[in-house]
């Protein structure tokens, strides 16, 4: 906690409540986003994956999280420690900077529930419900809370010590997300009749509604880490636009080359890729260099999806090609175009910065991927071998809707509440 100011500046107060009712709304509008994109089977779990996050994130940050992240260093600029546990000793006159120190935690606790939902699109259609309530909290406390840490907590080992650079969550949102995504996805394995059967999205016009849900509330998710109503919180958001815009663009210059064709699904993804990439960036480059950022990120994401057909790893709805690649692509062009008009300090190679800050740049990627990859891949084994993390193939094949949570998305009245669910049978083709 900040004591920086005697009141709470009212502007800065406005700007941040609001850009926290936006971050939270991306976690609906990612529901969306990845309901639309599986199959329809499966959309109801999909989305049920999204919201049961909000409530499991909400009760682990308030309960310990906020506090082991953003309390001062218990040593090594690894953890804070448990002084504000269920948020004790913070009350409506604490402030962080600016702002009320529990409309800081608020704004914080968004991060964590979006970050937790994106993992869900990595092993959608195949994972049991109840192993994904267990993997939910234990993954939060375990990965995101010590990266946050690491990167924004007082004396954390990559913003304060390392000097690396991340504004609004590159490593502890999309890396994180996308390298446990990758692992869940081995530890599960693929989805039966993956790289056989057709599995197209269920309703684009879902997707692209979900889409738009979350490139309006990501004008929170950059904007608001200014944590101020001000010029780099301005800056910040136009920066947001020219990436997402950039990043549509190159996906679908892409799709035209490469099968002659742009399509919903590519602007959908394009706007997200760079959205994700330009996270890390939106406070540290100036406008060309955000341009250039969701550029790259479109381009490259839009090839790195295809990665898991030659690599037979089974990422159903392309968390790692998008997040883990964007998150990596943004956070590593930091070092290339960071402004000192923008850090008020720290500049990339292009302004004259030399390698320092790319290396730096690149030692918190590698260590944060590798570290939410390692935990992430020995928990779900471990969920694995005690609960089990993989739904059973009648479940799969029947779709997770109908037999975890007994209803359907579309066929409206058929199945009421209570009503037993038919027995299935095996040689039932997938919807």
């Amino acid at each position: 906690m900040t004591l920086a100011a005697a009141h709470a500046d009212t502007g800065d107060t406005a700007w941040l409540l609001a850009a926290t009712a936006l971050v939270l709304l991306m976690t609906p509008g990612l529901a969306l986003f990845y309901g639309g994109m599986v199959r329809a089977k499966s959309v109801l779990n999909m989305l049920m994956m999204s919201f049961v996050s909000i409530a499991l994130v909400t009760v682990v940050w308030l309960a310990a999280g906020y506090s082991l992240a953003f309390t001062d260093d218990l040593g090594g600029g690894l953890i804070g420690g448990l002084a504000n546990a269920g948020m004790a000793h913070i009350g409506p006159s604490a402030l962080h900077g600016t702002v009320p120190t529990l409309l800081f935690a608020t704004f914080q606790l968004t991060f964590a529930v979006i970050t937790a939902a994106l993992i869900s699109g990595a092993v959608a259609d195949r994972t049991r419900f109840g192993a994904w309530l267990a993997l939910v909290p234990v993954w939060t406390l375990l990965v995101y809370v010590p990266v946050t840490h690491w990167v924004w907590g007082p004396g954390g080992w990559i913003g304060a010590k390392l000097g690396a650079l991340d504004f609004a969550g590159g490593l502890p949102v999309e890396i994180t997300s996308g390298a446990s995504g990758l692992a869940l996805c081995l530890v599960l394995g693929p989805r039966l009749g993956f790289k056989k059967d057709a599995m197209r999205p269920h309703s684009l016009p879902m997707v692209m509604l979900g889409a738009g849900l979350l490139w309006f509330g990501w004008f929170g998710f950059n904007a608001g880490s200014a944590l101020g109503a001000n010029g780099l919180a301005a800056a910040a958001f136009l920066n947001t636009m020219a990436a997402g815009c950039t990043g549509l663009l190159g996906w679908l210059l892409v799709e035209q080359k490469r099968d002659g064709h742009p399509t919903t699904l590519g602007a959908a993804s394009g706007a997200v890729a760079g959205l994700v990439a330009i996270t890390p960036s939106c406070g540290t480059v100036s406008l060309l260099g955000a341009l250039v950022v969701g550029l790259v990120a479109g381009v490259v994401c839009s090839y790195a999806v295809g990665w898991k057909f030659k690599l037979n790893f089974d990422d159903s709805l392309d968390v790692v090609g998008v997040h883990l690649v964007g998150g990596v692509i943004g956070t590593l062009l930091i070092g290339l175009f960071a402004d000192k008009a923008m850090t008020g300090g720290p500049e990339g190679l292009f302004h004259g910065g030399g390698l320092a800050l790319l290396g730096r740049q690149l030692v918190a990627v590698l260590a944060v991927a590798g570290y939410a990859f390692a935990v992430t891949y020995g928990l779900g084994r471990l969920l694995d071998r005690t609960m089990g993390l993989r739904a059973s193939e009648d479940e799969e094949r029947t779709g997770l809707d109908l037999t975890v949570h007994a209803e359907t998305a579309y066929d409206h009245g058929v199945l009421g509440h209570g009503a037993p669910v038919a027995p299935v049978r095996k040689a039932e083709s997938p919807a």
